[in-house]
C-alpha cells in the first residue's frame, strides 16, 4: 500500500542538521559554488548540468535559482517536485522526473527521501527553483545507490517545487454517531494521536463493504483519479490486533487511488469527502484474498480506521 519513491527512498534515519556551504566562485561550469545549469534554466524546463569542478562542498548547499511566490513549505507538507539528479562528477543524469507523467510527491521532514532533500526544501517557496548540492552523509554515504552513485559520492540535484499541500494533524467534522453494535467502533479524538478501533467480540465480520463516517469534514468529495493523504490504524477483524498504524508514529502515507491494488480500499476512499474520518470493514476478497501479507493472515476482513487528511 506505500508507494515507494525509487531511486530517492532511504531507510528511515534521524536528522542531522547542516548548513549551506560557501558560495564559491563563478566559471562557464559553476555558478554560486555549484555545477552550472547550461540549458533549460527556467522553472519548469528540463535542466541539463555541467560537471563539478574542484572539491564538492561538505555541507548542504542549497540555491535558489529562482524563488516561487507561493508558500513556504513547512514540516509534514506535500511537496509536488520535479527534479533532476547528477553525482558531482558526472556529466549524465541517473534519474529525473522532468517529462514524466506527474510530479514526485514527498512529504517534508518525514525521513522518506534522503535527508538533503528534507532538509533542502524545508522553509522554500511553492514556485521556487532549486540546486541542492547533497555530501554523502546527507545522502547515500558509504553504500551508494545502484551502479550510477558510487559509495560516498557527492549528489546535484535542480528541484522545481510545483505544488505544496499543507495536511493537517487530525480528520476533523461532525461526528456521526455510532449505532451498529456488530461492528466495530472507531475513536474520535482529533489531537493527532493513536485513534482506538475496537472490534466486537464473538461477531460475525461483514460479508460485505462497509466504510462509515466517523467523523464527517465538508471537504471536496474524493474521486478515483485523486491521491490521498492518509493516516490509519489497520487491524485484522478475527484476532483484533493492529498491523498497522501511522497515528502512532504520527506519519502520512500518499495512496493514488489509481493504482491501489486493495479493491475495498479504493472502493471505500472515493466517494468520501477530504479531511474526514471512515471506517472501512473489506471482506477478504476485496482485500488480500486467500494470500498472506506479512503480519495478515489469508482470507483475513479488514478494519481500518483512516483519516482522509488532504487530496493532492
Amino acid at each position: 500500500m506505500r508507494r515507494l519513491a525509487g531511486l530517492l527512498v532511504v531507510p528511515l534515519l534521524l536528522l542531522s542538521t547542516a548548513a549551506c556551504g560557501d558560495s564559491g566562485s563563478d566559471s562557464a561550469e559553476m555558478k554560486n559554488g555549484a555545477p552550472a545549469i547550461t540549458k533549460g534554466a527556467k522553472f519548469g524546463e528540463t535542466p541539463t548540468l555541467s560537471k563539478g569542478k574542484g572539491t564538492p562542498p561538505k555541507e548542504l548547499k542549497v540555491v535558489t535559482v529562482s524563488e516561487g511566490d507561493g508558500p513556504a513549505l513547512k514540516k509534514g507538507d506535500i511537496a509536488q517536485v520535479n527534479y533532476l539528479g547528477q553525482v558531482w562528477d558526472g556529466k549524465e543524469p541517473f534519474d529525473q522526473s522532468f517529462g514524466k507523467d506527474k510530479p514526485f510527491d514527498v512529504t517534508i521532514g518525514a525521513g522518506q527521501v534522503i535527508k538533503g532533500w528534507d532538509q533542502g526544501l524545508e522553509g522554500k517557496k511553492v514556485g521556487s527553483r532549486l540546486e541542492l548540492v547533497i555530501p554523502p552523509d546527507l545522502g547515500y554515504g558509504e553504500q551508494g545507490s545502484g551502479d550510477k552513485i558510487k559509495a560516498n559520492a557527492t549528489l546535484v540535484f535542480v528541484v522545481d517545487i510545483v505544488k505544496g499541500t499543507s495536511v493537517p494533524v487530525s480528520a476533523k467534522g461532525k461526528e456521526v454517531p455510532q449505532t451498529d453494535a456488530a461492528l466495530p467502533k472507531v475513536g474520535t479524538n482529533t489531537d493527532g494521536k493513536e485513534v482506538s478501533v475496537a472490534v466486537p467480540k464473538d461477531v460475525a465480520p461483514p460479508a460485505k463493504l462497509v466504510s462509515n463516517y466517523v467523523l464527517e469534514s465538508d471537504g471536496a468529495v474524493v474521486k478515483d483519479t485523486d491521491s490521498v493523504v492518509v493516516k490509519f490504524n489497520g487491524k485484522t477483524w478475527k484476532d483484533d490486533k493492529s498491523f498497522q498504524s501511522t497515528y502512532g508514529t504520527d506519519t502520512t502515507e500518499t495512496w493514488p487511488l489509481a493504482e491501489l491494488q486493495v479493491k475495498g480500499l479504493k472502493d471505500g476512499i472515493v466517494g468520501k469527502k477530504a479531511g474526514s474520518r471512515v471506517l472501512l470493514v473489506i471482506p477478504a476478497d476485496q482485500g488480500f484474498g486467500d494470500k498472506e501479507q506479512g503480519p495478515i493472515p489469508a482470507n483475513s476482513t479488514l478494519v481500518f480506521s483512516l483519516d482522509i487528511l488532504a487530496v493532492v
